[in-house]
């Protein structure tokens, strides 16, 4: 035990983040061939990485799934996550961001901050995690390294710390400069294995030197030592820079700059150095907290000799061995074929096998502790974001919140004996993707699938056929419409029946009232004097939320509405939760049909990346969707088009762009917020 509580100041648990296309995956394949996990190097194009191993991820050459794999540099142990970057699985940012100790955030030298760069940088300051950014593709047409570092302080608010300049750009790109050390490093092979260190080449050493200035005074801005050895004119030494970058990246004072291009094998060793050398340990990081079953906030430190503590944040189906449930462990140990006590949902299970990933493949292992990450068999009743710990000292930690999905579709089986086939397999999926919903259209019965895209649905589709050997016929798309209130209304629900014997009574007085964008349900218990018992108020409140799932212009769940219970009465004998909750539901009828119902829809923002001459003919479908234009922006010789438009305009919009531009402009949407649907369009919405 002692000998694993020493390790964890050698671990450290990251994650690789960007916008889709900045090169994570091509970044980790160099990452693990430069640490002997591979022996030749992988690539997107080819269909050949080892973290994009799922079939839809080769063929679209993207990342699906967020996948985990280990590997050792200098005296450490890295746990890397390479995350996806489309923003319809942003949930597989958002869960290994919630269990990991750092990130690399990869950009795109030529574009810089880029649309999904700035959601996962919003992810990851949620989170609090340290970063460290590489300036990826400095050979590719259009590469700006001062501009892609710029657009980390415009777009992100971020506090960029230079510490790599490269030599060139484009097709000159040679190398890079060292600002700690003030050597050039240049790679001499085709594979990028042989690095030498040279002088810094003349025409730089004026703008490297003014560089290497900033960098220190920003490092003297929170280390006294460094501020007066500067101030003296001494040189610091370099032991004292690292370890001043290790503490303030930790600290998020700052985030390190590096650069390269790891398509073409350059400045991956260096960003592997500095992943040991700045990012954190376990140790580094604050105690985890979480609160006892009984409310009380209580602290986890990473140790084997503390109570067990793990998170799960990710589930999936294994066709080999079933249910894997991924989780971090924070403190404790855990031993194969024992039990675990998942506190989120009060009840004890027994982990059959324990396992470090390398992507789809395993390694078994007889033992976990804290700061590992690890897949467990055997939790079936586990899912993302429950808590496991130990019986006798429980901890819920804090779960992880997910987007409610915009799109949906129908589905069914293409014949009746395929029918618990599909059953079985949504199940799965469901459990493996939280932002992924299964319902049923009461009016027609069908089965309707709800996620974040176009995307999301097609890549759930095509998992059904080839995963799961389920053939299903597919219905066009369908929008997550809201309805809220636009006036506030007082309404009331009184619930009395009497059939002999014992009756039931129920009655409420509730105000309800429009809150801002985003609100969603908000729910205030204003009685006073005990006129309604303290033990009914739970009903109240689930009858208010259970009514409100269903409004009253198309049965779309009502949003944006605040209910305060003011009033009511009970009855000493009749009186019963139930009744209660009928009361409410009762009351939330009445306010909708006094409230001035209005239909919402999701807006989407756009960002679309066009050559200037196809701009006019895109902003005239923009706006025949009804798209608010935002602004446009310039990038290199691409034009930027930044608009909000309705979800329900939107599909097909990739064909009709490629039609548009003959297949040079490229977009990214993301969900924004709900806003009202104009009257014309709402009379077609619900009258279709």
């Amino acid at each position: 035990m002692a000998e694993r509580t020493l390790l964890l100041d050698k671990l450290r648990n990251i994650g690789i983040m960007a916008h889709i296309d900045a090169g994570k995956t091509t970044t980790t394949e160099r990452i693990l061939f430069y640490a002997g996990k591979k022996h030749a190097i992988g690539n997107v194009d080819e269909g050949n990485t080892t973290t994009d191993w799922m079939v839809q991820e080769k063929e679209r050459g993207i990342t699906i799934t967020s996948a985990s794999i280990s590997f050792d540099w200098k005296d450490c142990r890295v746990n890397l996550i390479d995350t996806p970057g489309h923003v319809d699985f942003t949930v597989e940012v958002e869960r290994a961001l919630r269990v990991l100790d750092g990130a690399v955030a990869v950009f795109d030298a030529a574009a810089g901050v880029e649309p999904q760069s700035e959601t996962v940088w919003r992810q990851a300051n949620k989170y609090n995690v340290p970063r460290l950014a590489f300036m990826n593709k400095m050979d590719k047409m259009g590469a700006d390294f001062e501009m892609s570092v710029k657009s980390m302080v415009d777009k992100l608010a971020a506090k960029p710390l230079v510490v790599q300049y490269p030599i060139g750009a484009e097709s000159e790109f040679e190398g890079v400069i060292d600002l700690i050390e003030m050597k050039a490093i240049k790679w001499k092979d085709d594979l990028g294995i042989e690095m030498e260190y040279e002088d810094i080449p003349e025409n730089l050493r004026e703008k490297v030197e003014e560089l290497r200035d900033e960098m220190l005074t920003q490092l003297a801005d929170i280390d006294d030592e460094i501020l007066q050895l500067y101030l003296d004119g001494e040189d610091v030494p370099i032991n004292k820079i690292k370890e001043v970058i290790r503490r303030g990246t930790i600290e998020s004072k700052f985030v390190p700059v590096f650069c390269g291009s790891a398509f073409k094998n350059k400045g991956v060793q260096p960003l592997m150095d500095a992943i040991v050398d700045y990012l954190p340990s376990p140790l580094d990081m604050p105690p985890i907290k979480g609160k006892t079953p009984d409310g009380e906030v209580v602290e986890r430190h990473p140790s084997p000799d503390e109570p067990f503590c793990a998170l799960a944040f990710k589930i999936m189906s294994d066709p080999y061995v079933g249910k894997l449930t991924y989780f971090r462990v924070y403190s404790g140990k855990l031993t194969k074929g024992s039990y675990v006590y998942n506190s989120s949902k009060n009840i004890k299970e027994r982990v059959a096998r324990l396992m470090f990933m390398f992507a789809d493949k395993r390694q078994d292992v007889d033992y976990v502790t804290a700061g590992d990450i690890v897949a467990g068999i055997g939790l079936r009743a586990t899912t993302t974001g429950n808590t496991l710990s130990s019986e006798d000292d429980p901890i819920i930690l804090e779960s992880i919140e997910f987007p409610e999905p915009v799109i949906s579709i129908a589905v069914e089986p293409e014949s009746k004996n395929e029918e618990s086939k599909l059953e079985a397999a949504l199940t799965k999926l469901m459990d493996e993707d939280p932002t992924f919903r299964v319902s049923t259209d009461k009016e027609s019965g069908d089965t309707i699938l709800s996620g974040m895209g176009e995307l999301h649905l097609e890549i759930i589709i095509d998992r059904l056929k080839r995963e799961f050997n389920v053939q299903t016929r597919v219905g066009r798309p369908q929008v997550a419409y809201r309805e809220t209130i636009s006036v506030p209304v007082d309404a009331e629900g009184k619930y009395i029946r009497q059939s002999g014997g014992r009756g039931q009574y129920g009655h409420v007085r509730i105000r309800f009232e429009p809150l801002e964008r985003g609100k969603g349900i908000v729910f205030e218990n204003k009685i006073i004097g005990g006129v309604i018992p303290r033990e009914y108020i739970p009903a109240v409140e689930a009858g208010v939320r259970e009514a409100l799932m269903v409004g009253t212009l198309g049965g779309y769940p009502v949003v944006d509405v605040k209910a305060t219970l003011y009033d009511g009465s009970y009855h000493e004998v009749d009186s019963s939760e139930m009744a209660f909750k009928i009361a409410a539901s009762m009351a939330v009828k009445e306010a909708l049909s006094k409230g001035k119902p209005k239909l919402m829809e999701p807006i989407m923002e756009l960002e679309i990346t066009t050559p200037e001459e196809y701009m006019g003919d895109i902003v005239a479908d923009l706006n025949s969707k009804r798209a608010q234009i935002l602004g446009f922006d310039t990038r290199g010789n691409a034009r930027i088009i930044k608009a909000y438009a309705p979800l329900g305009m939107l599909f097909g919009f990739a064909t009709v762009l490629r039609s548009l531009s003959q297949g040079r402009a490229i977009y990214m949407m993301k969900f924004s917020h709900y806003d009202e649907v104009p009257e014309n369009f709402a009379d077609k919405v619900l009258n279709r």
